[in-house]
Protein backbone atom coordinates (compact mmCIF):
# COMPACT_ATOMS: atom_id res chain seq x y z
CA UNK A 1 0.00 0.00 0.00
CA UNK A 2 1.24 3.08 -1.14
CA UNK A 3 1.88 5.67 1.74
CA UNK A 4 0.72 9.31 1.92
CA UNK A 5 1.24 12.35 4.23
CA UNK A 6 -1.77 14.50 4.86
CA UNK A 7 -0.79 18.23 6.41
CA UNK A 8 -4.17 19.42 7.68
CA UNK A 9 -3.98 19.40 11.36
CA UNK A 10 -3.59 22.45 14.03
CA UNK A 11 -4.98 22.81 17.26
CA UNK A 12 -7.05 22.74 19.30
CA UNK A 13 -9.05 20.17 17.05
CA UNK A 14 -8.41 16.48 16.86
CA UNK A 15 -8.70 16.55 12.96
CA UNK A 16 -9.91 19.97 11.27
CA UNK A 17 -12.54 19.09 9.06
CA UNK A 18 -14.75 15.93 8.34
CA UNK A 19 -13.26 16.42 4.98
CA UNK A 20 -10.08 15.21 6.46
CA UNK A 21 -11.41 12.55 8.61
CA UNK A 22 -13.19 11.04 5.71
CA UNK A 23 -9.94 11.36 3.29
CA UNK A 24 -8.12 9.17 5.71
CA UNK A 25 -10.54 6.71 6.38
CA UNK A 26 -11.55 5.51 3.15
CA UNK A 27 -8.10 6.21 1.14
CA UNK A 28 -7.00 2.94 2.35
CA UNK A 29 -9.62 1.30 0.02
CA UNK A 30 -8.01 2.78 -2.68
CA UNK A 31 -4.41 1.45 -1.76
CA UNK A 32 -3.49 4.86 -0.33
CA UNK A 33 -2.17 4.78 3.55
CA UNK A 34 -2.41 7.97 5.14
CA UNK A 35 -0.51 9.74 7.81
CA UNK A 36 -1.78 12.73 8.98
CA UNK A 37 0.65 15.50 10.38
CA UNK A 38 -0.67 17.05 13.46
CA UNK A 39 0.14 19.21 15.93
CA UNK A 40 0.25 18.07 19.33
CA UNK A 41 -2.92 17.14 20.52
CA UNK A 42 -5.23 18.51 23.67
CA UNK A 43 -6.34 15.48 24.64
CA UNK A 44 -5.61 12.00 23.28
CA UNK A 45 -6.95 11.23 20.06
CA UNK A 46 -9.69 8.03 19.79
CA UNK A 47 -9.07 8.22 16.02
CA UNK A 48 -7.68 4.92 14.28
CA UNK A 49 -5.32 6.78 11.98
CA UNK A 50 -1.69 7.05 12.20
CA UNK A 51 -1.06 10.65 13.47
CA UNK A 52 2.48 12.12 13.72
CA UNK A 53 2.25 14.86 16.92
CA UNK A 54 4.42 17.82 16.93
CA UNK A 55 5.32 20.60 19.27
CA UNK A 56 3.37 24.00 18.29
CA UNK A 57 4.31 27.31 19.56
CA UNK A 58 2.14 29.92 20.00
CA UNK A 59 2.83 33.26 18.24
CA UNK A 60 0.84 35.36 20.42
CA UNK A 61 1.85 33.59 23.37
CA UNK A 62 4.71 36.72 24.63
CA UNK A 63 2.04 39.17 24.30
CA UNK A 64 -0.42 37.22 26.69
CA UNK A 65 2.42 36.31 29.23
CA UNK A 66 3.26 40.52 29.24
CA UNK A 67 -0.39 41.66 29.31
CA UNK A 68 -0.86 38.49 31.85
CA UNK A 69 -3.80 37.09 29.97
CA UNK A 70 -5.49 33.08 30.07
CA UNK A 71 -3.51 31.40 27.21
CA UNK A 72 -6.61 30.41 25.91
CA UNK A 73 -8.34 33.27 25.65
CA UNK A 74 -8.28 35.57 22.19
CA UNK A 75 -5.59 37.88 23.11
CA UNK A 76 -8.05 41.09 21.43
CA UNK A 77 -10.79 40.60 23.43
CA UNK A 78 -9.01 40.13 26.46
CA UNK A 79 -6.81 43.76 26.12
CA UNK A 80 -10.13 45.46 24.99
CA UNK A 81 -11.77 44.03 28.40
CA UNK A 82 -8.73 44.88 30.22
CA UNK A 83 -8.57 48.90 29.19
CA UNK A 84 -12.70 48.45 28.98
CA UNK A 85 -13.30 49.29 25.86
CA UNK A 86 -16.58 48.28 23.66
CA UNK A 87 -15.93 50.14 20.53
CA UNK A 88 -14.95 47.72 17.25
CA UNK A 89 -13.78 51.57 15.91
CA UNK A 90 -11.51 52.07 18.34
CA UNK A 91 -7.78 53.29 18.05
CA UNK A 92 -6.59 50.31 20.00
CA UNK A 93 -8.79 48.04 18.00
CA UNK A 94 -7.26 49.45 14.70
CA UNK A 95 -3.79 49.12 16.37
CA UNK A 96 -4.96 45.34 17.52
CA UNK A 97 -6.49 44.69 14.11
CA UNK A 98 -3.04 45.72 12.54
CA UNK A 99 -0.92 44.49 14.86
CA UNK A 100 -2.10 40.83 14.81
CA UNK A 101 -2.10 40.78 10.51
CA UNK A 102 1.77 41.28 10.96
CA UNK A 103 2.80 38.78 14.14
CA UNK A 104 -0.22 36.66 12.06
CA UNK A 105 1.08 36.68 8.50
CA UNK A 106 0.36 35.03 6.99
CA UNK A 107 -2.09 33.59 9.49
CA UNK A 108 -1.84 32.22 13.03
CA UNK A 109 -0.94 28.67 12.66
CA UNK A 110 2.49 30.23 11.44
CA UNK A 111 4.32 29.09 14.89
CA UNK A 112 3.47 25.05 13.95
CA UNK A 113 5.68 25.29 10.79
CA UNK A 114 8.81 25.06 11.65
CA UNK A 115 7.88 22.23 13.70
CA UNK A 116 5.73 20.68 11.21
CA UNK A 117 8.41 20.84 8.55
CA UNK A 118 11.13 18.89 10.72
CA UNK A 119 8.86 16.30 11.45
CA UNK A 120 7.45 15.77 7.85
CA UNK A 121 11.50 15.61 6.95
CA UNK A 122 12.30 13.27 9.10
CA UNK A 123 9.40 11.17 7.81
CA UNK A 124 10.46 11.43 4.43
CA UNK A 125 13.66 10.72 4.59
CA UNK A 126 13.28 7.40 6.85
CA UNK A 127 9.78 6.26 4.74
CA UNK A 128 8.55 5.49 1.55
CA UNK A 129 6.08 7.74 1.18
CA UNK A 130 4.75 8.94 -2.43
CA UNK A 131 3.19 11.58 -1.87
CA UNK A 132 1.91 14.85 -0.01
CA UNK A 133 -1.68 16.30 0.09
CA UNK A 134 -1.81 19.98 2.33
CA UNK A 135 -5.24 20.91 3.15
CA UNK A 136 -6.29 24.79 3.72
CA UNK A 137 -7.26 26.61 6.00
CA UNK A 138 -4.62 27.11 7.67
CA UNK A 139 -2.88 28.40 4.88
CA UNK A 140 0.26 27.28 6.81
CA UNK A 141 -0.19 23.79 5.43
CA UNK A 142 0.26 24.49 2.41
CA UNK A 143 3.97 26.64 3.68
CA UNK A 144 4.91 23.54 5.13
CA UNK A 145 3.70 21.50 1.97
CA UNK A 146 5.94 23.67 -0.31
CA UNK A 147 9.39 23.38 1.66
CA UNK A 148 8.92 19.64 1.77
CA UNK A 149 8.22 19.47 -2.11
CA UNK A 150 11.06 21.37 -2.70
CA UNK A 151 13.77 19.22 -0.41
CA UNK A 152 12.16 16.18 -1.06
CA UNK A 153 10.71 16.38 -4.85
CA UNK A 154 7.46 14.31 -3.88
CA UNK A 155 4.28 15.11 -5.52
CA UNK A 156 2.44 17.38 -3.75
CA UNK A 157 -1.53 17.98 -3.95
CA UNK A 158 -2.72 21.15 -2.75
CA UNK A 159 -6.18 21.11 -1.28
CA UNK A 160 -8.46 24.24 -0.65
CA UNK A 161 -11.16 23.30 1.55
CA UNK A 162 -11.67 27.51 1.61
CA UNK A 163 -9.96 29.58 -1.09
CA UNK A 164 -6.88 31.69 0.10
CA UNK A 165 -7.03 35.09 -2.20
CA UNK A 166 -9.79 33.92 -4.21
CA UNK A 167 -12.16 33.56 -1.12
CA UNK A 168 -15.55 35.59 -1.08
CA UNK A 169 -14.78 35.92 3.16
CA UNK A 170 -11.07 37.72 2.11
CA UNK A 171 -11.42 39.88 5.24
CA UNK A 172 -8.27 42.20 5.00
CA UNK A 173 -7.66 45.22 3.46
CA UNK A 174 -6.13 45.63 -0.49
CA UNK A 175 -1.91 46.25 0.59
CA UNK A 176 -2.46 43.14 2.28
CA UNK A 177 -4.41 41.26 -0.26
CA UNK A 178 -1.25 42.52 -2.47
CA UNK A 179 1.17 40.61 -0.24
CA UNK A 180 -1.06 37.46 0.14
CA UNK A 181 -1.70 37.39 -3.74
CA UNK A 182 2.17 37.04 -4.05
CA UNK A 183 2.80 34.41 -1.20
CA UNK A 184 -0.01 32.40 -2.63
CA UNK A 185 1.30 32.67 -6.17
CA UNK A 186 4.65 32.20 -4.88
CA UNK A 187 3.94 28.42 -2.62
CA UNK A 188 1.69 27.73 -5.01
CA UNK A 189 3.57 27.83 -7.83
CA UNK A 190 5.20 24.32 -6.88
CA UNK A 191 2.12 22.33 -6.46
CA UNK A 192 1.27 19.36 -8.69
CA UNK A 193 -2.24 19.71 -8.72
CA UNK A 194 -4.88 21.80 -6.58
CA UNK A 195 -7.86 20.58 -5.76
CA UNK A 196 -11.07 22.55 -4.27
CA UNK A 197 -14.51 21.73 -3.14
CA UNK A 198 -16.88 22.98 -5.61
CA UNK A 199 -16.33 23.66 -10.07
CA UNK A 200 -16.93 27.28 -9.65
CA UNK A 201 -13.90 27.28 -6.84
CA UNK A 202 -11.65 24.91 -9.00
CA UNK A 203 -12.60 27.79 -12.07
CA UNK A 204 -11.31 30.48 -9.94
CA UNK A 205 -8.25 28.75 -8.76
CA UNK A 206 -7.61 27.61 -12.26
CA UNK A 207 -7.77 31.31 -13.74
CA UNK A 208 -5.68 32.63 -10.76
CA UNK A 209 -2.73 30.19 -11.28
CA UNK A 210 -2.36 29.59 -14.75
CA UNK A 211 -0.99 26.22 -16.45
CA UNK A 212 -2.18 24.61 -13.03
CA UNK A 213 -4.66 21.84 -13.24
CA UNK A 214 -7.64 22.38 -10.55
CA UNK A 215 -10.28 19.47 -9.78
CA UNK A 216 -13.59 19.79 -7.99
CA UNK A 217 -14.03 17.22 -5.21
CA UNK A 218 -16.76 17.66 -2.87
CA UNK A 219 -17.16 17.55 0.48
CA UNK A 220 -19.24 14.76 1.82
CA UNK A 221 -21.03 12.48 4.52
CA UNK A 222 -19.42 8.77 6.09
CA UNK A 223 -21.56 6.26 4.52
CA UNK A 224 -21.97 4.53 7.84
CA UNK A 225 -23.96 7.03 9.07
CA UNK A 226 -26.85 7.08 6.87
CA UNK A 227 -30.16 6.71 8.40
CA UNK A 228 -31.09 2.93 7.13
CA UNK A 229 -33.13 1.96 8.43
CA UNK A 230 -34.85 5.40 8.59
CA UNK A 231 -36.10 6.91 12.29
CA UNK A 232 -39.68 6.98 12.52
CA UNK A 233 -40.48 10.80 11.86
CA UNK A 234 -42.20 13.31 14.09
CA UNK A 235 -46.21 13.94 14.18
CA UNK A 236 -45.80 17.25 13.32
CA UNK A 237 -44.90 19.19 10.20
CA UNK A 238 -41.31 19.60 11.60
CA UNK A 239 -38.61 22.02 10.16
CA UNK A 240 -35.19 21.59 11.11
CA UNK A 241 -31.89 23.37 10.87
CA UNK A 242 -28.63 22.48 13.16
CA UNK A 243 -25.83 24.39 13.12
CA UNK A 244 -24.61 27.90 13.24
CA UNK A 245 -26.57 31.00 11.18
CA UNK A 246 -23.86 33.28 9.79
CA UNK A 247 -26.78 36.07 9.52
CA UNK A 248 -23.84 38.40 7.40
CA UNK A 249 -24.59 35.55 4.64
CA UNK A 250 -27.54 33.47 5.26
CA UNK A 251 -31.11 34.65 6.05
CA UNK A 252 -33.56 32.59 8.15
CA UNK A 253 -36.29 35.69 7.87
CA UNK A 254 -37.37 34.13 4.22
CA UNK A 255 -38.59 31.02 6.02
CA UNK A 256 -39.93 33.04 8.59
CA UNK A 257 -41.56 35.45 6.57
CA UNK A 258 -43.09 32.67 3.92
CA UNK A 259 -44.37 30.55 7.20
CA UNK A 260 -46.21 33.89 8.59
CA UNK A 261 -48.20 34.31 5.34
CA UNK A 262 -49.28 30.89 5.02
CA UNK A 263 -50.37 30.75 8.44
CA UNK A 264 -52.51 34.47 8.14
CA UNK A 265 -54.00 32.97 4.82
CA UNK A 266 -55.23 30.01 6.72
CA UNK A 267 -53.40 27.62 4.52
CA UNK A 268 -51.08 26.01 7.39
CA UNK A 269 -52.03 25.41 10.96
CA UNK A 270 -49.85 26.50 13.26
CA UNK A 271 -50.27 24.25 15.60
CA UNK A 272 -48.93 21.14 13.15
CA UNK A 273 -45.57 23.04 12.65
CA UNK A 274 -42.20 23.72 14.12
CA UNK A 275 -39.40 25.23 13.34
CA UNK A 276 -36.28 23.52 15.51
CA UNK A 277 -33.25 25.20 15.80
CA UNK A 278 -29.92 23.67 17.11
CA UNK A 279 -26.84 25.58 17.21
CA UNK A 280 -25.05 28.42 19.53
CA UNK A 281 -28.17 30.81 20.70
CA UNK A 282 -28.05 34.63 19.60
CA UNK A 283 -29.57 37.16 20.79
CA UNK A 284 -29.90 38.17 17.22
CA UNK A 285 -31.66 34.68 15.98
CA UNK A 286 -33.62 35.26 19.18
CA UNK A 287 -34.83 38.98 18.25
CA UNK A 288 -35.66 37.57 14.39
CA UNK A 289 -37.88 35.33 15.68
CA UNK A 290 -40.34 37.85 17.89
CA UNK A 291 -40.77 39.51 14.71
CA UNK A 292 -42.71 36.43 13.25
CA UNK A 293 -46.26 35.50 14.75
CA UNK A 294 -46.89 33.00 16.06
CA UNK A 295 -43.40 32.83 16.79
CA UNK A 296 -43.47 29.97 19.28
CA UNK A 297 -44.15 27.56 16.29
CA UNK A 298 -39.87 28.81 16.12
CA UNK A 299 -37.73 27.23 18.33
CA UNK A 300 -34.27 27.60 19.50
CA UNK A 301 -32.96 24.55 21.31
CA UNK A 302 -29.17 25.60 21.65
CA UNK A 303 -26.21 23.48 20.92
CA UNK A 304 -26.37 19.32 21.56
CA UNK A 305 -24.01 16.74 21.16
CA UNK A 306 -23.48 15.81 16.83
CA UNK A 307 -25.19 12.53 17.90
CA UNK A 308 -28.30 13.83 19.13
CA UNK A 309 -28.36 16.66 16.09
CA UNK A 310 -27.84 13.34 14.07
CA UNK A 311 -31.23 11.92 15.46
CA UNK A 312 -33.07 15.60 14.99
CA UNK A 313 -32.37 15.65 11.15
CA UNK A 314 -33.44 11.90 10.57
CA UNK A 315 -36.88 12.38 12.65
CA UNK A 316 -37.76 15.80 10.61
CA UNK A 317 -40.40 15.95 8.11
CA UNK A 318 -37.80 18.69 6.22
CA UNK A 319 -34.56 19.66 6.48
CA UNK A 320 -33.74 23.69 6.11
CA UNK A 321 -30.29 24.96 4.01
CA UNK A 322 -29.54 28.75 4.08
CA UNK A 323 -27.97 29.18 1.30
CA UNK A 324 -25.42 31.92 0.60
CA UNK A 325 -26.79 35.39 -0.13
CA UNK A 326 -23.56 36.46 -2.15
CA UNK A 327 -24.13 38.03 -5.67
CA UNK A 328 -20.81 36.89 -6.66
CA UNK A 329 -20.63 33.29 -5.42
CA UNK A 330 -22.59 30.26 -6.85
CA UNK A 331 -19.66 27.97 -5.69
CA UNK A 332 -20.59 27.77 -1.68
CA UNK A 333 -22.13 24.42 -0.37
CA UNK A 334 -23.33 25.18 3.09
CA UNK A 335 -21.50 22.24 5.40
CA UNK A 336 -24.89 20.75 6.42
CA UNK A 337 -26.34 19.75 3.09
CA UNK A 338 -24.09 16.69 2.96
CA UNK A 339 -24.97 15.85 6.65
CA UNK A 340 -29.06 15.90 5.83
CA UNK A 341 -27.68 13.90 2.75
CA UNK A 342 -26.86 10.93 5.21
CA UNK A 343 -29.92 12.02 6.95
CA UNK A 344 -32.32 10.67 4.03
CA UNK A 345 -34.67 13.57 4.37
CA UNK A 346 -36.06 15.89 2.10
CA UNK A 347 -34.49 19.58 2.23
CA UNK A 348 -35.73 23.21 1.49
CA UNK A 349 -32.90 25.58 0.49
CA UNK A 350 -33.93 29.03 1.14
CA UNK A 351 -31.93 32.26 -0.26
CA UNK A 352 -28.87 32.02 -2.51
CA UNK A 353 -28.42 32.68 -6.41
CA UNK A 354 -30.55 30.82 -8.87
CA UNK A 355 -28.31 27.91 -11.09
CA UNK A 356 -25.86 27.54 -7.82
CA UNK A 357 -24.17 24.47 -6.76
CA UNK A 358 -26.71 23.81 -3.75
CA UNK A 359 -29.70 23.79 -7.01
CA UNK A 360 -27.50 21.71 -8.70
CA UNK A 361 -27.06 19.31 -5.80
CA UNK A 362 -30.71 18.95 -4.71
CA UNK A 363 -31.90 18.52 -8.73
CA UNK A 364 -29.33 16.01 -8.98
CA UNK A 365 -30.08 13.57 -6.22
CA UNK A 366 -33.69 14.51 -5.77
CA UNK A 367 -33.18 15.07 -2.61
CA UNK A 368 -35.41 18.63 -1.83
CA UNK A 369 -36.29 21.61 -3.54
CA UNK A 370 -34.71 25.51 -3.64
CA UNK A 371 -36.24 28.50 -3.02
CA UNK A 372 -34.03 31.74 -3.54
CA UNK A 373 -37.28 34.11 -2.45
CA UNK A 374 -39.69 34.80 -0.02
CA UNK A 375 -42.25 34.21 -3.14
CA UNK A 376 -40.45 30.58 -3.99
CA UNK A 377 -39.94 29.58 -0.45
CA UNK A 378 -43.92 30.28 -0.20
CA UNK A 379 -44.76 28.08 -2.85
CA UNK A 380 -42.79 24.95 -1.86
CA UNK A 381 -44.00 25.33 1.58
CA UNK A 382 -47.48 24.78 0.18
CA UNK A 383 -46.63 22.20 -1.66
CA UNK A 384 -45.10 19.83 0.92
CA UNK A 385 -47.44 21.08 3.97
CA UNK A 386 -50.18 19.57 1.68
CA UNK A 387 -48.39 16.57 1.03
CA UNK A 388 -47.71 16.19 4.76
CA UNK A 389 -51.98 16.71 5.21
CA UNK A 390 -52.09 14.38 2.87
CA UNK A 391 -50.16 11.44 3.26
CA UNK A 392 -49.10 12.13 6.94
CA UNK A 393 -45.56 12.85 5.85
CA UNK A 394 -43.59 14.16 3.55
CA UNK A 395 -41.48 11.40 1.58
CA UNK A 396 -37.80 11.02 0.93
CA UNK A 397 -37.56 10.43 -2.85
CA UNK A 398 -33.64 10.55 -3.42
CA UNK A 399 -31.73 9.01 -5.83
CA UNK A 400 -29.04 7.03 -4.23
CA UNK A 401 -27.12 6.60 -6.59
CA UNK A 402 -26.56 10.49 -7.02
CA UNK A 403 -26.66 10.61 -3.58
CA UNK A 404 -23.65 8.45 -2.98
CA UNK A 405 -21.61 10.77 -5.69
CA UNK A 406 -20.99 12.36 -2.36
CA UNK A 407 -19.74 9.89 0.08
CA UNK A 408 -16.85 10.19 2.01
CA UNK A 409 -15.73 6.99 0.30
CA UNK A 410 -16.31 8.60 -3.72
CA UNK A 411 -14.36 11.26 -2.03
CA UNK A 412 -11.50 9.42 -1.19
CA UNK A 413 -11.73 7.29 -4.33
CA UNK A 414 -11.30 11.26 -6.70
CA UNK A 415 -8.10 12.16 -4.64
CA UNK A 416 -6.49 8.86 -5.03
CA UNK A 417 -7.53 9.12 -8.51
CA UNK A 418 -5.20 12.56 -8.44
CA UNK A 419 -2.39 10.77 -6.53
CA UNK A 420 -2.20 7.76 -8.89
CA UNK A 421 -1.88 10.22 -11.65
CA UNK A 422 1.26 12.01 -10.41
CA UNK A 423 3.14 9.24 -9.23
CA UNK A 424 2.48 7.62 -12.20
CA UNK A 425 4.20 10.81 -13.74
Amino acid sequence: MKKVLIIAYFPPLPLPSPRIRGLAKYLPEFGWEPIILAASLPQKSDTQFRVIETPYRDVLSFWKRLFRLNPDEDLRERIKKRFSIASKKSLIDFVLTFGGEIVNYPDGYRGWKPFAIKAGDELLQTEDVQAVISSSAPITCHLIARELKIKHKIPWVADFRDLWTQNHNYRYGPIRKLFDKRLELKTISEADALVTVSQPWADKLSTFHKGKTAYAITNGFDPEIVNIPPTNLTGKFTITYTGTIHFEKQNPTKLFLALRELISEGIVDPHEVEVRLYGSETRRLAEEVEQYEPSDIIKQYGRVPVQVAREKQRESQLLLILDWDDPQEKGVYPGKIFEYLAARRPMLATGGLDDNVVEQLLIETKTGVHAPTVGDTKNRLEELYREYKAEGKIAFQGNEAEINKYSHREMARKFSDVLGQLVQE
